[in-house]
């Protein structure tokens, strides 16, 4: 049996003598990615010296993942910067020098559809055939002018009725196919195709949402999310040198991999085993006994700490938080983290020794002719395929070569990340092979993909509002404990960054860099006088 140990602070730090005594707090942040980073890096340039940040895997980064293969690189994990106008992120790339070599395949302006260039979408249907550029053009704007009315209902205050469900998918399934029957202009066989784009691009929608279905996103909450002005921008180098900046200023020391965490004790609710090695441990200094909070790793180390703070997603609070946090959260808190949601988009990368699509081609999109009047985007196990939505050109092709980038979300995701490299390589082949009518596409020569679901350190990709859920529920999550304010109870021990803490910029990397600052900042300006 492992035995437990206590970690101690120096005794040689002249303000290690109780925080009343203006001892530097101990400040724990649970997590490396962007949050974490980001809490970690403002906390040491405000001058506190005390800061551990515990990362469970063998690397920096969390929901970004850059991999490079040959001469490419490519992203496992977060892609775009969304916007420029105040996004600290864009700020972090343009500054160090990350944009240089960014194309214009590769900077859009406007709402942005995954990856995005110069260039024509190719929508083919399942029995080999190409949907003509005129009426593809003519659904895109009854789509987008759709998808702009559901914007409306967060922005505008307007009511949602009954029928919709407060759903996003509801709704816009219901609009687009009430208006594409009854247009007067377009025969029963164009209508037909139209129809069955509706599901198309609502698999597309919930990539870019991560939700199983645009049916479980939030109708009335859907406009919440704020877009920063701008032009979207990948970085060529990878998103990972956002991560290397962050990481920078921050000591190595500051940071320990492969550091799982078992259980927060907080509210000073140390459990007995520590209280017992405390007892007896003649070399523990006496403010340990009394700490706030214990960080129990899955080492058997006990970290005492003033304040931790918790960057892990919304899909790991999900599954673990009973046993996570001792004592259990506040049921307002645990009840915005069963509300709100999150899920899987994965990707798909095919590499090919050479192009089987035109030149003009910019993606692949898959449209199922039997899905016309479907309501679902749920599938059995063995078709877990039909909701991969599309195949994503990369360009330039002088920097990626010639390779695809596939999306898929929701159960599908998971039930793709069972699958071995082969069984995924093999069935995309074959899917390209039916749906562009061309038999002898060749097999890829290499394959990677990603698996945010499966993994147990993120357990999803990024979070949406879910049906029945709000941005009050965000404001919940992002609360610090404990909430009672007393002069007994010290404030602040347990406090909450990520994406799904920022209410206007949930899912983004943005939206991960402002929530670590925001919770250094009410760290900075608790101990403003001890700072000084």
């Amino acid at each position: 049996m492992q035995s437990c140990e206590i970690s101690a602070d120096s005794t040689d730090d002249p303000l290690s003598s109780g925080l009343r005594s203006k001892r530097q707090p101990r400040i724990v942040v649970i997590g490396a990615g962007l949050a974490g980073l980001s809490a970690a890096k403002a906390l040491l340039e405000s001058g506190f010296t005390d800061v551990t940040v515990l990362e469970a895997t063998d690397r920096i980064g969390g929901r970004v993942q850059s991999v490079q293969l040959g001469h490419a690189t490519f992203e496992l994990g977060a892609t775009w910067i969304h916007g420029s106008h105040g996004n600290p992120v864009y700020h972090l790339a343009e500054d160090n020098g990350l944009l240089e070599e960014t194309t214009d395949s590769e900077r859009s302006v406007g709402r942005i559809s995954l990856y995005s260039k110069n260039g024509v979408a190719y929508h083919l249907t399942n029995s080999g055939q190409r949907i003509p550029k005129d009426v593809v053009e003519e659904f895109s704007d009854l789509y987008n002018e759709v998808y702009n009315l559901t914007q409306e209902f967060f922005q505008r205050g307007k009511p949602v009725n009954a029928e919709s469900q407060n759903s996003v998918g509801v709704f816009t399934r219901d609009v687009v196919r009430k208006r594409v029957k009854a247009d007067p202009d377009d025969t029963e066989a164009v209508k037909r195709l139209k129809l069955a784009m509706i599901q198309q691009y609502l698999k597309v929608e919930s990539c870019e949402s991560s939700s199983h279905s645009m049916d479980e996103v939030s109708l009335s909450e859907f406009g919440e999310w704020t877009e920063i002005p701008g032009a979207h921008h990948v970085i060529p180098c990878g998103f990972i040198k956002i991560v290397e900046i962050l990481a920078r200023s921050i000591p190595k020391s500051v940071i320990q991999l492969r550091k799982p965490v078992k259980c927060i004790h907080w509210n000073q609710s140390v459990s007995k085993e520590i209280e017992r090695v405390a007892d007896h441990n003649s070399d523990l200094p006496e403010e340990n006994k009394g700490s706030n909070v214990f960080v129990e790793c899955e080492d058997c180390e006990f970290i005492p700490a003033d304040h931790v703070i918790v960057t892990v997603s919304l899909g790991v609070l999900k599954k673990r938080h009973e046993s996570l946090f001792h004592p259990r959260l506040p049921e307002e808190k645990v009840m915005a983290i069963e509300k709100l949601g999150i899920n899987t988009t994965d990707k798909i990368f095919l590499e090919f020794e050479e192009p089987f699509w035109s030149s003009e081609c910019n993606s692949i999109q898959f449209v199922w002719e039997d899905e016309a009047e479907s309501e679902s985007l749920t599938y059995p196990e063995e078709l877990w395929y039909k909701k991969i939505c599309s195949f994503d050109v990369l360009y330039p092709p002088e920097r990626y070569g010639h390779v695809l980038s596939g999306w898929i979300c929701g159960e599908e995701a998971l039930i793709m990340e069972k699958c071995d490299d082969e069984t995924v390589a093999e069935t995309c082949t074959e899917m390209l092979r039916k749906f562009t009518g061309n038999p002898n596409i060749p097999k890829p020569r290499r394959i990677l993909r990603s698996s945010w679901g499966s993994n147990p350190h993120f357990r999803g990709s990024y979070s949406y509002t879910q049906v029945g859920s709000s941005g009050a529920d965000v404001e919940k999550l992002a609360k610090p404990l404990p909430y009672a304010e007393s002069s007994k109870t010290p404030p602040m021990q347990v406090m909450f960054s990520g994406e799904a803490t920022h209410r206007k910029y949930y899912s983004t990397t943005h939206g991960a860099v402002l929530s670590g600052q925001r919770e250094a900042a009410r760290l900075i300006e608790m101990y403003q006088d001890l700072l000084q």
